[in-house]
């Protein structure tokens, strides 16, 4: 069964997604990674530091939500 061209495309562009959201998947794991690090050294700043944590979670996801926005207009 052969794809036209527009299903090759749509295609390409989802495979791009796939590997574009491991970069915010990372930043994720960094910041949490960074925030149990923290709390187990100085447990009393866990507060100011989940502050931190959720303002930078929201913007790595923001990236991540422009990405597949990206990914379907383009398409």
């Amino acid at each position: 069964m052969l794809l036209s061209l527009l299903e090759i495309n749509g295609s390409i562009n989802m495979i791009g997604y796939a590997l574009a959201t491991l970069g915010p998947a990372l930043g994720v794991a960094w910041i949490f990674a960074s925030v149990i690090n923290g709390t187990a050294r100085q447990p009393e700043a866990r507060g100011a530091m989940m502050g931190t944590a959720w303002i930078g979670f929201a913007v790595v996801e923001a990236l991540a939500i422009i990405g597949i926005a990206l990914a379907f207009v383009l398409s």
